[in-house]
């Protein structure tokens, strides 16, 4: 029986990955690893303010003396932290004019993705909640909320533009603290 087990799994992690795709886009990325330093260069790329990255630092020390817990049968690997890459971003060019100056592999993507051309046109200049990599490139339904009065945008938009709410939120310090994964998540 444990033999079958390591079988089907060196199968499955020796497979082509079927049910998405890999796109060759050229990517600005910070080095591997969290530590303070990098919580920082986070926040500076993404031109936060100053309450937000005392937010994340705050998270970033709580995360430190949490252990990742250990969920009734489930067997995950210790997570490499390390090894990961927190922060990455397609490379920004001076605003395309028409898409024949945008990144073809990007176009690409929006294909697979099955953005429809009028679409393409419209995201191929801003990230405006589809996500590449650490960014938000397309949040769909946003005037029709805000007709309603809802605000519905990726975390980046809303410390830009409700910076107020967001820090009346982030104050409260319920976002972090009781739960590994949330807390993590806080800091980056």
């Amino acid at each position: 029986m444990e033999e079958s087990k390591d079988q089907i799994l060196t199968e499955v992690t020796k497979a082509d990955y079927k049910y998405g795709f890999f796109s060759d886009i050229e990517t600005d990325t910070i080095p591997k690893g969290l530590s303070e330093d990098v919580v920082r260069l986070i926040s500076e790329i993404k031109k936060e303010p100053e309450f937000m990255l005392e937010f994340r630092l705050k998270a970033y020390r709580h995360w430190l003396t949490m252990k990742m817990p250990q969920w009734a049968h489930l067997r995950i690997p210790e997570i490499r932290y390390e090894d990961i890459i927190f922060y990455a971003a397609p490379k920004q060019v001076v605003g395309p004019k028409s898409l024949s100056e945008v990144d073809p592999e990007l176009l690409n993507t929006f294909n697979k993705l099955g953005i429809p051309l009028e679409e393409q046109k419209h995201l191929t200049g801003v990230a405006v909640d589809a996500v590449m990599d650490s960014i938000s490139v397309k949040t769909t339904f946003r005037e029709t909320l805000a007709e309603l009065g809802i605000i519905f945008c990726s975390m980046s938009e809303a410390i830009r533009e409700y910076p107020d709410l967001v820090k009346n939120i982030s104050d409260r310090g319920s976002l972090y603290g009781q739960f590994f994964r949330l807390t993590e998540f806080g800091c980056i």
